[in-house]
């Protein structure tokens, strides 16, 4: 008996010590199916990542604010030319932020505060107080200006070489002042007195008026300064000209496009022929312009501004770039009212039925 228990109980031991080794040792089937399945899991999604990762630059998005100093048809041109460009070239990664200024330096700076808060990529700077707050506003983010007719100008620079340097470049919409001249001259070449008409808060319009009045008394004109500071006294300094000059020069000037209606409504009926310096100014109150495309002048500098996001170009190293064509227009409707014939060469501009 003693030995039968004896038996029974080492049997018993070794039974156990079998089982134990099992659990610890054996793996589950089921467990160890369920963990493998993990691991490869795991291992295609870091595959994943890291090709994801490798084709980041492909995915890349850019978000581009657009500062418009006011609405017209010069600025309205430039602002479409350069997102038809960039959306060209950049296609759905590109988007726009388009705020206007209305007219109001003030809230071109509040514009630009906002874009460098939202750390945007480039910022579109049309026409000389939005490139001058955006200069203010940030010296990182690229900025590019277009319908800026002098840089030089409009930034300060002394002895400007052609490259602004540092994160800005863009478009001039400078048309030749001294072709501007010739076809005042062309066109009128009895008158005596010459009028320049412009907004005194406007440096650029300030450096036109200035560099063609040299131009004019060359040809023997006599020039004198006309200076309105809004569009709240443009009615009245567009009467004095009208009543002591023969012709009125218009620079590129945004005050004056946007109130070329009330020039039209003084001048038209004095009898006083306006040359402008641009086709939008031109329409609205002028009989001639030596004149660019704005909407070209935008695609220009969209395509500057895919090279900078798209292809890592410098922006300090970009001189700026100007209208490659010009051309003569005239007024039909105001040359009709004016009984003035335009001689052969010049393009009537396009008026909407």
């Amino acid at each position: 008996m003693k030995k039968l228990l004896a038996l029974l109980m080492t049997v018993a031991m070794v039974g156990s010590l079998t089982a134990c080794g099992k659990n610890a040792n054996t793996p589950n089937t089921a467990e160890s199916t369920e963990n493998s399945q993990e691991a490869a899991n795991a291992a295609d999604t870091e595959s994943s990542a890291a090709e994801s990762e490798t084709a980041g630059g492909d995915g890349e998005t850019y978000v581009v604010g657009i500062c418009q100093l006011v609405q017209h048809d010069a600025l309205d041109a430039a602002t479409q030319g350069f997102m038809d460009a960039l959306t060209d070239a950049l296609g759905d990664k590109v988007t726009f932020d388009v705020q206007n200024a209305q007219g109001d330096s003030n809230t071109c700076s509040t514009i630009i505060n906002s874009f460098v808060s939202s750390n945007v990529d480039l910022i579109l700077a049309n026409a000389t107080p939005a490139l001058q707050a955006a200069v203010a506003g940030t010296n990182e983010i690229p900025i590019l200006g277009t319908s800026v007719t002098e840089y030089g100008v409009a930034l300060g620079i002394d002895g400007f070489d052609g490259t602004v340097g540092g994160n800005v470049s863009g478009t001039s919409d400078l048309a030749p002042l001294d072709g501007q001249a010739d076809m005042l001259q062309e066109l009128f070449p009895d008158a005596k007195n010459v009028g320049l008409l412009y907004c005194s808060a406007e440096a650029n319009s300030q450096y036109q008026v200035d560099t063609i009045k040299a131009f004019l008394e060359e040809k023997g004109y006599s020039c004198e300064y006309y200076a309105f500071s809004d569009s709240n006294d443009i009615t009245s300094v567009v009467t004095n000209a009208t009543n002591a000059v023969d012709v009125i020069y218009v620079p590129t000037d945004n005050t004056a496009a946007s109130n070329a209606e009330l020039i039209s409504n003084v001048c038209i009926p004095a009898g006083i022929p306006v040359v402008a310096g641009e086709e939008g100014i031109c329409a609205g109150c002028g009989v001639a312009t030596l004149s660019i495309s704005y909407y070209d002048l935008g695609i220009a500098t969209g395509k500057m501004a895919a090279k900078i996001l798209a292809e890592g170009a410098d922006i300090s190293t970009m001189p700026i770039e100007y209208a490659p064509n010009f051309t003569k227009k005239y007024q039909a409707a105001n040359c009709e009212a004016l009984n003035i014939t335009v001689p052969e060469g010049y393009e009537a501009i396009a008026t909407e039925e």
